[in-house]
């Protein structure tokens, strides 16, 4: 069957007729994405289906799937810009579920309770006072939503993050509430086309007027004045944050340079192989005509990849008939450091020019064979290579810093009671 170029994402997996189904891997046919989930599940109930893919990173490194890390916000990195327009949408959505976020910043010294709203929701209780001004389990409860957004698809948030989850939000509520007061004692105003330009823009976020008033009920007791001033405090604290961090964060052309020059040992590289992989992994003590069924396989995807002009060609063969879990990758395991490698993977790399197919290679009971994409000789990356990233990193770090001695100055005269 001619390999065609297509995604990888619309890809049926059957198999091409060159190279018959295995008897210990039966794969209905499925999309790339449905056959790794397959696999997975067949995997978790039958132990006889398991294979040990610890056959190809030196010393007995695995061919186990990409790590796909779980994306979280952390509390007090990065800009928020309009935060409480951005989130208040999604949050007021899931109110009547009993996510109760309305938020209260009114100087309060005694207060133990935030009244309830005529709409019935449960009473908003005090988890911090910040100069007299209240904030509430639902500023809270905002702000774990904007730290973890995943929160509905996972059942809320993972009880082992919950205390950091909490602090976090903690931390970045009083830090913000802080910014706002600072930014009323400096006086700092928003003109009022810029503030119809946002009321514009969060009103913009609901497809109807009746989830707007939904909002407005649940946020602000139905009160349009009283979201003004919220939209108003979102910008004072994205001013405020602006000049005092953003701003002076900003990391110029020859301060990147004089810390790549200074800091040459963090922007050396090893040898790297960005290589492709097919792996054919019998399973764990199998007999010897399984044994020989696949090297007959191995042997069978050898011809057929020897036979791929392309990286795409040789993807799609990958995600056919490769058994190691990168297959869903389409075989390409990116930039591999020569150390972590096998030396006869190491060795074959060297012999190869790029783009060319290697011959089998058997590592234990398994047999491998890849592509090679790019060949990087041990070095140091030039200035121009790391640039954009280093700038990147640079102002992160610069921004951070930044954050962290405004919220410490902040708080030097501020009086703070967690409750």
């Amino acid at each position: 069957m001619a390999i065609r170029p297509t995604s990888s994402s619309t890809l049926l997996t059957t198999r091409a007729r060159a190279i018959p189904t295995r008897p210990w891997l039966l794969r209905p046919p499925s999309s790339a994405v449905n056959a790794t989930l397959q696999r997975r599940t067949r995997r978790s109930e039958s132990t006889t289906l398991q294979r040990s893919s610890n056959c190809f990173e030196k010393g007995g490194g695995n061919l186990s799937s990409p790590n796909l890390k779980r994306e979280r916000r952390k509390g007090m990195k990065g800009e928020r810009k309009n935060r409480m327009m951005m989130s208040v949408a999604v949050v007021a959505l899931a109110a009547s579920c009993g996510a109760q976020v309305v938020s209260s910043h009114a100087p309060a010294a005694n207060t133990t309770t935030v009244a309830p709203q005529a709409s019935g929701l449960p009473v908003a209780r005090p988890v911090a006072r910040v100069n007299g001004a209240v904030l509430t389990d639902r500023d809270l409860a905002r702000e774990i939503q904007v730290i973890f957004p995943y929160g509905q698809t996972h059942n809320g948030v993972p009880k082992s993050m919950e205390p950091e989850m909490r602090k976090g939000a903690l931390d970045m509520i009083i830090f913000e509430e802080l910014v706002y007061q600072e930014a009323l004692r400096r006086k700092m105003t928003i003109s009022p086309e810029r503030m119809r330009k946002s009321e514009t823009m969060f009103r913009k976020q609901f497809a109807t007027e009746q989830e707007f008033n939904q909002v407005l009920q649940i946020e602000v007791h139905g009160s349009r004045q009283l979201m003004r001033e919220k939209i108003r405090r979102s910008l004072l604290i994205e001013d405020l944050l602006k000049s005092e961090v953003t701003n002076r964060a900003r990391v110029s052309l020859a301060e990147a340079r004089a810390y790549y020059r200074a800091n040459q040992k963090k922007f050396q590289h090893p040898e790297m192989f960005t290589i492709q992989t097919i792996s054919i992994i019998p399973p764990a003590n199998a007999n010897p005509e399984i044994q020989k069924e696949a090297r007959k396989h191995a042997d069978d995807a050898l011809k057929a990849a020897k036979a791929t002009k392309t990286y795409q060609e040789f993807g799609l063969l990958a995600e056919k008939v490769s058994d190691d879990d990168w297959h869903v990758k389409m075989g390409d395991r990116k930039a591999v450091e020569a150390e972590k490698l096998p030396p006869p993977v190491v060795n074959a790399a060297h012999a190869l020019k790029v783009s060319e197919v290697s011959d089998l290679i058997q590592l234990g009971t398994a047999y491998t064979l890849f592509r090679l994409n790019a060949h990087t000789p041990a070095g140091t990356s030039s200035f121009d290579e790391v640039k954009p990233k280093l700038i990147t990193d640079l102002q992160k770090q610069k921004n951070e810093q930044l954050r962290k001695e405004l919220s410490k100055r902040l708080k030097k005269t501020a009086r703070i009671e967690v409750l």
